[in-house]
């Protein structure tokens, strides 16, 4: 096979995207840790009627073949609010899997890069599928247990192919694994004691669903405002991510906490759906939907993942923070403890954020997958 002509083919129509979203299967046939995506899930992410992230980004995505064999895909992505916020001449790639070949791994960037240098790009980070809101980051530790919903996996190769062609270290991101029975550290205990009049930890108010998604909104955004590559949700965003937080978890799933009545922090955790179609081999149809149903809602996985989670900027350099943080991790994971969840994955987490990562540590969260952000500069 890898004696055959390597060439590359841009996704143009629907089947060329079909063809693009196989790809994984075949780079991870022997990978137990692999799980396929939901083909029809791949699809609404990757279009333009579906997911809002195309009314500030646009893309391009190849696919490599040695002869009728796919064996690679990229993307490469320009997204007009990064460039509004940093003007500095940076796009992104993504949705990266390829055989372990050099040649290959050559072929795709080379291809990609032109694509961005012929836009005025003058540097490069990824992967991110699509953005740095969605999913972020090349599995470098961590590869013997399977990802979590929303998060990348990778083959060992992956990163030796992207040091060789030149990619170096942007920042790290890790995803840590806690067990939901864990008690709350003494010096948290005497915080939260004397604010206790003050904080009030309650369940998204469903019927006021909307409101309640424009203030975790706004709490997001300010929360992460001056982190590594922060992007901010649009409204468009927030509101599609709803619609599917209607539809996966129960309101005690979704946190929010408030100091002097002011909505101050907020958690969204997640059933982890990886687990309940780790069988289905990306297909819904015709038995997998119903089986998909019955594992969310009556059998419920035995894991689940905190995906966002957010503390207002002013509360974060606070004795109050750390406290807001732990109180809407612990009333979410009480919750999950009595539907017999046994892990609880909180990713992506920044290595920098050391705050953040104290608070996990000290309720027993461990480290158990690292995810690196690479770049490179495009020169002529």
């Amino acid at each position: 096979m890898k004696n055959k002509e390597l060439r590359i083919t841009l996704v143009e129509s629907k089947s060329d995207l079909d063809s693009f979203i196989k790809v994984p299967e075949a780079i991870f046939r022997q990978d137990p840790a692999w799980v396929t995506p939901l083909v029809i899930e791949r699809r609404m992410h990757l279009s333009a009627k579906t997911n809002p992230y195309f009314k500030h980004g646009r893309w391009q995505a190849w696919i490599a073949w040695r002869g009728e064999q796919a064996v690679g895909r990229i993307s490469a992505q320009i997204d007009s609010l990064y460039l509004d916020r940093y003007n500095d001449n940076t796009a992104f790639f993504g949705m990266l899997d390829a055989e372990d070949n050099p040649e290959t791994f050559r072929l795709l960037f080379e291809t990609a890069e032109k694509w961005l240098k012929n836009q005025n790009i003058e540097r490069v980070r990824g992967p991110f599928n699509l953005s740095i809101n969605e999913e972020m980051g090349l599995l470098i530790e961590g590869f013997q247990t399977p990802p979590f919903f929303m998060m990348g996996h990778a083959r060992p190769y992956y990163q030796q192919h992207l040091e060789d062609y030149g990619y170096t270290k942007a920042i790290d991101t890790y995803a840590y694994m806690i067990k939901p029975d864990f008690t709350a550290p003494a010096v948290m205990q005497k915080i939260l004691a004397k604010a206790s009049d003050r904080i009030n930890v309650r369940p998204i108010n469903l019927k006021k669903f909307d409101e309640e998604m424009a203030t975790m909104r706004d709490i997001f955004n300010d929360a992460w405002s001056e982190n590594w590559g922060f992007i901010p949700f649009t409204e468009a965003e927030f509101h599609e991510l709803g619609q599917s937080l209607r539809f996966l978890v129960a309101a005690e799933l979704i946190q929010i906490a408030e100091v002097d009545g002011e909505a101050a922090a907020f958690l969204v955790a997640l059933p982890n759906i990886n687990e309940a179609i780790r069988d289905l081999k990306g297909k819904l149809f015709p038995t997998g939907l119903f089986k998909l149903l019955w594992r969310l809602k009556v059998k419920y996985p035995d894991s689940a993942r905190v995906p966002l989670m957010g503390v207002r900027k002013k509360h974060q350099r606070t004795r109050l923070g750390p406290g807001l943080a732990f109180l809407v991790i612990d009333a979410t994971r009480k919750h999950l403890h009595r539907r017999g969840v046994e892990k609880i994955e909180l990713s992506w987490i920044l290595e920098n954020n050391r705050g953040m990562r104290n608070i996990i540590e000290s309720i027993g969260g461990d480290a158990y997958k690292r995810y690196r952000v690479y770049e490179r500069q495009l020169l002529d």
